[in-house]
């Protein structure tokens, strides 16, 4: 049905306001200020806070600081990084899932928070899907096998003969249980037949530091081209179908003899449900701008990254739809469960 003509002023009103009355009223809205974007339904004032559901310095803080530095110049508004790790993420999507859905509190969403963790763990206290909006995607990176660099391993095969050698003796870290370094984990085990211990972390950057002791012999993980570049992990492969611009001496699992080894990890943004479109779109249209810039472009290669084209928001949650069903179904075939 169309609904009813509505008229500024009553009929008598237009009949008795003077000339002068509405020269000025014109001048008056002339006279108006610009309609800010936050009454028009985008975003509130003030910062907005991106939450991640890891500790900082790991590959997620790592993206998403970066992420944030860039969108908060296209935004013209601070986003601030709140770190609430734990859970293998849940504990971040549980405090998004209740944010107030206006714009103003947004997450890095990952392959663990919107594919794992609704296979890994036999109950969530939200929907990956129901409970938020989509913003955008950020970038994809495959897992690179860390070793220390004292190490005896030199090579995938050296470790995989150590391995068959002593079953239960070699561990690797992961970020926490659902973690996509405990999944990567999981399915090499699954594909190569070896028995290693799995040694979850309350988030990867302990796991990288104990990596780094030595305390444990292999981490499967993305985002540590700092420690590689240092001196202080060792890369024997990396989990794509093609070498790295950022580790061009390092070879695919392929290539190192382990067959059919693809782990990739990607990151994107989304918002509490609810959250008004206008509000997505604007932060998607910031997301672009940011991605687009050559300097964060470059920024995601040196750190191990594929830096993606920009979606938009429909794009996106469409990806996340579905490579949902595809990554519970590596865990399922990894085997892989919540401890």
């Amino acid at each position: 049905m169309t609904p009813p003509m509505l008229h500024p002023f009553p009929s008598n009103t237009m009949h008795t306001l003077s000339r002068r009355g509405f020269a000025a009223l014109a001048l008056a809205a002339i006279a108006l200020p610009p309609v800010p974007a936050a009454a028009q339904g985008a975003l509130p004032p003030g910062p907005v806070t991106m939450v991640v559901g890891w500790p900082a310095g790991g590959p997620s803080d790592n993206v998403a600081r970066l992420t944030a530095q860039r969108m908060a110049e296209a935004l013209g508004q601070s986003i601030v990084i709140d770190n609430k790790g734990g859970a293998g993420g849940n504990i971040g999507s549980d405090a998004v899932a209740r944010a107030r859905p206006d714009g103003s509190t947004i997450m890095l969403a990952t392959v663990a928070s919107h594919g794992l963790n609704s296979v890994l763990y036999a109950k969530l206290n939200h929907d990956p899907l129901k409970d938020f909006a989509p913003i955008g995607m950020i970038s994809t990176s495959p897992s690179v096998l860390l070793v220390p660099t004292d190490s005896p391993f030199r090579s995938v095969a050296d470790l995989l003969k150590a391995a068959k050698a002593e079953p239960g003796k070699l561990n690797y870290g992961s970020g926490g249980v659902g973690s996509s370094q405990h999944l990567a984990g999981a399915s090499f085990k699954k594909i190569t037949g070896v028995d290693v211990a799995h040694i979850p972390f309350k988030g990867t950057a302990p796991a990288m530091t104990d990596l780094m002791a030595g305390r444990v012999d292999f981490v499967l993980t993305t985002g540590a081209m700092s420690f590689i570049r240092s001196g202080k992990l060792r890369p024997l492969a990396v989990a794509s179908r093609q070498r790295l611009p950022a580790l061009p001496d390092v070879p695919t699992f392929e290539e190192a003899g382990v067959k059919g080894f693809y782990t990739d990890s990607w990151y994107g943004l989304v918002a509490p449900a609810g959250t008004p479109r206008p509000a997505l779109d604007k932060l998607n249209a910031a997301l672009a701008t940011a991605l687009r810039n050559p300097e964060v472009q470059k920024q995601f290669i040196d750190q191990g990254a594929l830096p993606v084209k920009p979606m938009g928001v429909d794009e996106f949650w469409s990806f996340v739809q579905q490579q949902m069903p595809l990554a519970a179904e590596q865990v399922r075939v990894s085997g892989a469960k919540a401890e």
